[in-house]
């Protein structure tokens, strides 16, 4: 029998074994996928885990690998199917000499998870990445707290319809899910679900509710914890509501940098002249923008 504590180490990570639980602990390395380093180390519950798989891996290796259960990680349900082979946290890769032993801790594991439920989980099973978590998209600035996300637009990314929108703010309740697509395939980006029934524009660049990736922004080790960590939340429904004034704009009640204002100034007049936007609304942002020095 597996005991506990027992560890099992591979390829950029080691699996220790515990009575209710296996905790992989993901190494620093140079060459270790930069998801396995943001993420550090994760528990897995094993009544989140559905099956066990060892199978012949690439030049001279094997994977055990945990398959687990749908809906019980929020990291898995947000990747939805988009991770490369390399970044499954699940997998754990080991010399071919080893086979020997990593099919015992596969039948070890096997047998502590035989009366699992291999169906969906009811709720997640697996902690998500703890916030406050932010990272540069293309076209702005996503943070969350655990209780809203804020986007805060580049003027030298985002679109004029984003840009005319202003920063926006999105209280957990006020979401119903989360879309998130790799940048690692073509036009990667964040899309925050809403419950209000706004019609949201389809392409990414236009919804004020979205950031999109791409140049080297919203790398996947940024991006995915972040919104894993957003939809736990909007599972769970977050830790507590949200005043209504801290749903708004994400710069409310802080005086900003009067460079950046000059900035977006500068931008918005760029817009006003492309006859992207009217001078109505020109004059009415450029208070907007006035009134926050």
């Amino acid at each position: 029998m597996a005991r506990m504590g027992d560890v099992l180490a591979g390829f950029h990570a080691a699996w220790e074994f515990e009575s209710d639980s296996v905790l992989i602990r993901f190494e620093r390395g140079i060459r270790t996928p930069k998801l396995f380093q943001a993420l550090g180390e994760r528990r897995i519950p094993l009544d989140a885990i559905a099956a066990v798989t060892l199978t012949p891996g690439k030049r001279g290796t094997v994977v055990l690998r945990a398959e687990p259960r749908p809906g019980a990680d929020p990291l898995m349900e947000a990747a939805a199917g988009q991770l490369k082979e390399g970044s499954d946290p699940y997998r754990l890769v080991l010399p071919a000499e080893r086979e020997t032993l990593a099919e015992y801790y596969a039948d070890e594991l096997r047998a502590m998870i035989a009366t699992n439920d291999p169906g969906p989980a009811e709720r997640y099973l697996v902690q998500p990445p703890e916030t406050p978590l932010q990272f540069k998209a293309y076209d702005g600035k996503a943070s969350f707290d655990g209780k809203a996300v804020h986007f805060r637009w580049f003027w030298t990314g985002a679109s004029s319809a984003k840009w005319k929108a202003g920063d926006q703010g999105f209280a957990v309740s006020d979401l119903c899910g989360v879309e998130w697509r790799s940048p690692e395939v073509f036009e990667g980006h964040l899309r925050l679900l809403r419950r209000d029934g706004i019609s949201q524009p389809p392409q990414a660049d236009q919804d004020p509710a979205a950031v999109v990736f791409g140049l080297g922004y919203g790398p996947v080790h940024e991006s995915l914890p972040f919104a894993a960590s957003v939809l736990a939340a909007v599972r769970t429904g977050g830790s507590s509501a949200l005043p209504e004034s801290t749903g708004t704009d994400a710069g409310a009640g802080a005086r900003r940098d009067p460079a950046d204002i000059a900035d977006r100034i500068r931008h918005l007049g760029e817009l006003h002249e492309a006859g992207l936007v009217t001078d109505e609304e020109f004059s009415m942002k450029k208070a907007e923008l006035l009134a926050e020095l």
